[in-house]
């Protein structure tokens, strides 16, 4: 009779500590559960009601984005740059970035690191050689998409450095505060890149890294060039940063002239978050 009144507690306790072992992989979105979970993400874009004004409207908006059609790409943070005020910037910039990349990557978003010109450094990397191993897609014809000149003056380089630093090539791979997980990829090509994102049916592609006005912008696997394919980018706009130096035009401070970058990209190519709404909506169950 004693055993008989202890096992249903035991059945109990055994039902009890699997359906808690189970909860954690539904929150971090392990496994299968990552396949159905939308997460709901607040963006900001710029609109301009009246085409016979210059006045832009800030406009604050949520859009539902599945997890497993959405990547982030990691542009050019380098261990080292030319521009020792940016390579400074770079290094506080990374840090901040690390967690919400480790956030980002638990809940089974898919994370490009994309430190350019340094592709020798990872050629015995799982992540690099597993996208080499990915089937070129080819693109559609680029959407005629143009933009006005950036709001801002980087043709002397942008450096904010005095005395002026000499441009050389400083970097060797990616900032070492930025880890590369498992299930990692790395390239800095933009076929590539593409290729993958159509290959695994990836719509949403998350921008963060450097420079607003080049790299970011610029890149073949960065914001222009995806947007003009038809891929839906997003600027992480608290995790980026400009090469812009405030003895040119507009003669503004440093963070000015990056927050002028981020208005132009949300104006002209695409709407923006802040990396901690990011995290939020990644902890907030759907």
């Amino acid at each position: 009779m004693v055993l008989s009144s202890v096992q249903p507690k035991l059945k109990l306790v055994v039902l009890v500590f699997v359906g808690l072992s189970f909860v954690p992989s539904l929150l971090r979105g392990d496994g299968k559960a990552v396949a159905s979970r939308v997460i709901r993400l607040n963006l900001r874009t710029r609109v301009q009601p009246f085409k016979s004004t210059l006045h832009w409207q800030v406009v604050n908006f949520q859009e539902e984005v599945p997890l497993k059609e959405t990547a982030i790409v990691i542009c050019d943070m380098w261990d080292n740059h030319w521009c020792t005020g940016a390579a400074r910037r770079v290094d506080l910039l990374a840090r901040k970035m690390a967690p919400v990349i480790d956030e980002a990557r638990s809940h089974g978003i898919l994370i490009i690191h994309a430190p350019s010109d340094t592709m020798s450094f990872y050629k015995g990397y799982p992540q690099r050689k597993r996208m080499l191993e990915i089937a070129k897609v080819d693109p559609p014809p680029d959407l005629n998409l143009s933009a006005p000149r950036l709001p801002i003056d980087d043709a002397d380089g942008g450096c904010d450095t005095t005395p002026p630093d000499k441009v050389y090539v400083a970097w060797t791979r990616e900032n070492s505060a930025i880890r590369v997980g498992d299930s990692d990829l790395i390239s800095d090509d933009g076929e590539e890149i593409y290729s993958l994102l159509r290959q695994r049916a990836i719509k949403n592609l998350l921008v963060m890294g450097v420079h607003t006005n080049m790299c970011v912008l610029n890149r073949p696997f960065a914001i222009q060039q995806m947007t003009k394919r038809g891929i839906c980018c997003i600027l992480v706009r608290d995790l980026t940063d400009s090469l812009y130096n405030p003895k040119d035009r507009p003669y503004v401070t440093h963070d000015q002239g990056t927050e002028l970058v981020v208005e132009y990209i949300e104006k002209y190519w695409c709407p923006s978050l802040l990396g901690s709404d990011l995290e939020r909506a990644l902890e907030r169950p759907e």
